[in-house]
């Protein structure tokens, strides 16, 4: 995430607005994707009592696949902002590799839109059927954990997402107007040095690198 115009810029040409909600989404994105990461390591947890208690005791965890399958929205769908943030999402860049300037952030911006609009329909769809299931009670069907819980993440996740959505568009809007502006809170394509690069300060840390460039 770009937060800096190395462009020298004056403040009255940055963006500061953004910049600040930027940082502020980024914050609620990254404990949405420590939400779904512990979520992860506490369905594995949950899966090696389960195989003990069945192995050992005898005792399996009452209603074990209930509980996996009402997890399983939170760590599939509450990291789904933060990836988007950071490009974690899979992209074919074949054609968008070979592009600059102002027609690859035209193609960029296009691509983000038609996500958003997706996502939309996609959050409307899915508070529809958080809704039904709060309105009926809904359960599981072997130890009667509610669905509406789980359901009611899956929206919220996509709201979220949809904010990043709109951010990264008007990243792009900038971009179209004027290319020679840094790019802010927008994914950028890398070449194979860069994207190695970033690797390792993200696995050692910044003097990794510094030390293999000395």
């Amino acid at each position: 995430m770009m937060t800096t115009d190395p462009g020298g810029r004056s403040a009255s040409e940055r963006p500061e607005t953004y910049i600040r909600f930027d940082g502020w989404l980024a914050h609620v994105e990254n404990g949405f994707n420590l939400i779904a990461a512990f979520s992860i390591l506490a369905l594995m947890l949950l899966a090696v009592v389960q195989v003990v208690g069945r192995l050992a005791l005898n005792a399996p965890v009452p209603g074990f696949i209930d509980i996996t399958e009402q997890a399983m929205a939170i760590f599939a769908f509450a990291g789904v902002a933060y990836c988007q943030r950071v490009g974690g999402h899979i992209r074919m860049e074949i054609v968008l590799g070979k592009l600059s300037g102002r027609t690859l952030y035209i193609c960029e911006m296009i691509g983000v839109i038609l996500i958003a609009i997706t996502v939309a329909l996609l959050i409307w769809g899915s508070w529809f059927h958080f809704d039904r299931s709060w309105t009926i009670g809904d359960s599981t069907m072997d130890i009667r954990l509610p669905t509406w819980p789980s359901k009611l993440v899956i929206p919220i996740a996509l709201g979220l997402l949809f904010l990043r959505l709109l951010m990264q568009i008007y990243g792009y809007a900038r971009l179209v107007a004027d290319p020679s502006r840094a790019p802010v809170a927008v994914p950028v394509i890398e070449d194979v040095e860069e994207h190695a690069r970033h690797e390792i300060e993200e696995a050692f840390g910044d003097d990794a690198v510094q030390g293999e460039v000395k």
